[in-house]
């Protein structure tokens, strides 16, 4: 006895001093200490980008985070739907719409009779302008982020802040109490928030918005980088598969007429052309020297969320040489991004993240012509078909509320007037569904509810995307290649399989160098961040850490 209570002081001796140690790291103010993290999102970024594009970047963006920092090269999404909303909160808490609550960018609400954006706030208004642009707030966020941890732990005295193209892409990374969450209003081309964070904007983003950069940039053409006939890794195909900006064919873009054609009120065509990716590097820029970040007694962190990619994206589709060019511009912000922080913050002195919310699908009809497996799903057919059913079975009724990303809304309060089973209805519309040839696989919610979070499979991709209140009754998922898209052109993304969950994770900066081809979650990103800094994970965080960064 006496031996056991003699080891088990050794054993809280030994604690108590990694403990201390620790904790004095952590506080210590050293003229080496990281005083700056900052996540970089790439809006709809596909991990073969880094690759196919690769010749084409300089040495100063791509190349150096790839050659000088620590690259997780198979790093995928764990759940669906792969979109925006869903990414940057899951990027952010650590975990999955299970947990945080954002299951997409817009779903049902039963009580509303209606859809709701999933960072809409009708009690907050515009700080910033006199549109509508500011009605938004995190209050559907249902976890802490890796940004609310920071503050608790610093007693609210590290700087958070975080700026984007899109408002949901700004917001959910800023967490719940940020010095400053900031997102574009196409429509005065301003920088906007609302008064859930303040009431009036800060002194260097008024100085940032009557610098009147949007206008600058409507006055400009939008032309290839490189000489168009050099851009071998993109297919200079016909119009029959992208949205183009223009009436009159592709580049060069004159965004001052294309805005004329279009009827723009505003700025409205910036956010589909580069240009939105040079806006928001500018307005990070003004923030780290306007907030001082980097340059507190307290770590701060800089969420910068590149949303073009995206909005090109899904006019072109990921062949087209308008992403190539998109990205061969995006490198040049990065090299931009990295050499100020090495300025003002100091290298070795912030840590850098860049990843995707999410990556995207080819176009199923540039696939079909060249004799691959795809196709196009019409969410509205099969809403009507459902009803049909249901109509067969129970009577003439409209049992069908809503479709929306690969979920079914079933009419719940005429299930339960009729007296029907909930369990019975759902099980027999996931049962229907698989007749149609271009469904995969169909769950009805209560599985959905029952099964294992980790679950293997499509089936733990719903799983990990499934919160009872929000989602749909039923939740089906469609064939590789297929598309539940309103448009043949262009593309989108939302799926399970590989070419919408693998996106990048790098680390740059106050990190080892090297890479590996180990799988990871985009969930283990804020619980190695936490690691990193010694505070407590998210709230609901289920990532594991990234071991490869704390290898000796």
């Amino acid at each position: 006895m006496k031996e056991f209570s003699k080891n088990l002081s050794r054993v809280f001796f030994t604690i108590w001093i990694v403990a201390a140690s620790f904790c004095q790291a952590v506080s210590q103010d050293r003229d080496d200490e990281t005083k700056l993290i900052v996540g970089v999102v790439v809006d709809q970024m596909r991990q073969e980008y880094l690759t196919r594009f690769y010749d084409k970047f300089g040495d100063e963006g791509f190349k150096k985070l790839l050659e000088e920092g620590f690259e997780m090269q198979n790093a995928h999404y764990n759940y669906v739907p792969t979109a925006t909303g869903p990414g940057h909160a899951s990027i952010y808490t650590g975990t999955t719409p299970a947990f945080h609550g954002i299951v997409s960018n817009n779903w049902y609400d039963r009580d509303l009779k209606k859809s709701i954006y999933c960072v809409y706030d009708s009690t907050e208004r515009t700080v910033g302008s006199k549109t509508k642009a500011g009605m938004a707030s995190p209050q559907n966020l249902l976890s802490t982020t890796i940004t609310d941890e920071l503050k608790l732990f610093s007693q609210f005295e590290s700087k958070v802040i975080s700026v984007a193209i899109k408002d949901r892409s700004a917001i959910l990374p800023a967490g719940h109490k940020p010095d400053g969450a900031f997102w574009f209003d196409a429509e005065s081309g301003n920088f906007v928030t609302s008064t859930y964070y303040m009431d009036e904007l800060p002194g260097w983003l008024r100085v940032f918005n009557n610098r009147k950069l949007p206008k600058t940039y409507l006055n400009q053409q939008w032309t290839t980088v490189f000489p168009i006939d050099q851009y071998t890794e993109s297919t200079r195909n016909d119009d029959k598969y992208v949205i183009s900006l223009s009436e009159n064919g592709r580049f060069p873009y004159d965004l001052k007429k294309i805005s004329i054609e279009r009827e723009d009120k505003g700025y409205e065509v910036i956010p589909f052309t580069p240009f939105g990716n040079d806006l928001t590097l500018e307005v990070a820029k003004a923030a780290i020297d306007g907030e001082g970040l980097g340059k507190n007694d307290k770590l701060d962190f800089l969420a910068v969320s590149f949303s073009s990619t995206d909005i090109i994206g899904h006019s072109y589709g990921p062949e087209a040489v308008e992403i190539e060019d998109t990205y061969i511009r995006l490198d040049k912000n990065i090299a931009e991004l990295i050499s100020y922080l090495d300025e003002k913050v100091g290298k070795d002195k912030y840590v850098m993240f860049l990843t995707a919310d999410h990556a995207g699908a080819d176009n199923p009809q540039f696939l079909m012509d060249r004799n691959f497996p795809a196709g196009f799903f019409h969410k509205d057919k099969a809403f009507d078909q459902i009803n049909g059913f249901l109509t067969s079975k129970y009577g003439e009724a409209e049992w069908v509320e809503d479709i929306d990303y690969f979920q079914v809304y079933l009419n719940q309060d005429l299930i339960a007037k009729r007296e029907l089973s909930l369990r019975l209805v759902r099980q027999q519309v996931a049962d229907f569904l698989l007749e149609n040839d271009e469904i995969l696989l169909s769950y009805s919610g209560y599985l959905l509810g029952e099964s294992d979070y980790n679950s293997g499979g499509g089936l733990g991709f719903m799983v990990r995307g499934y919160m009872a209140q929000e989602s749909g009754d039923v939740l089906f998922g469609l064939k590789s290649g297929w598309l539940d898209w309103f448009s043949k052109k262009g593309t989108t993304h939302g799926t399970f399989y590989t070419y919408d969950t693998h996106v990048p994770i790098i680390f740059y900066g106050n990190v080892p160098k090297g890479k590996s081809v180990r799988r990871c979650e985009i969930t283990d990103i804020a619980t190695t961040l936490s690691l990193m800094m010694g505070i407590k994970f998210p709230s609901a965080a289920t990532g594991e850490s990234i071991v490869e960064l704390f290898d000796d």
